[in-house]
């Protein structure tokens, strides 16, 4: 079952650093939002490819918005 990323707040994307196909490793980072003038970084804690990127840059998150999932 793979990994789903959700946001832990409302946010902004600010950039995304990763494309569906992607691999990644535990730690690295999907993408930064922006929330009140702070930047905040999304890490993932597995490793593994991106098998859905749902965020684009400019996208506004609600809490708990799927932002990828992790095979």
């Amino acid at each position: 079952m793979p990994q789903q990323i959700t946001a832990d707040l409302a946010a902004n994307v600010w950039k995304v650093l990763v494309t569906e196909g992607s691999t990644v490793a535990a730690g690295d980072t999907l993408a930064i939002l922006e929330s009140m003038k702070m930047e905040i970084p999304v890490e993932t804690d597995t490793a593994g490819t991106v098998t859905k990127l749902a965020i684009a840059e400019g996208d506004v998150l609600e809490e708990g918005a799927l932002i990828a999932e992790i095979s």
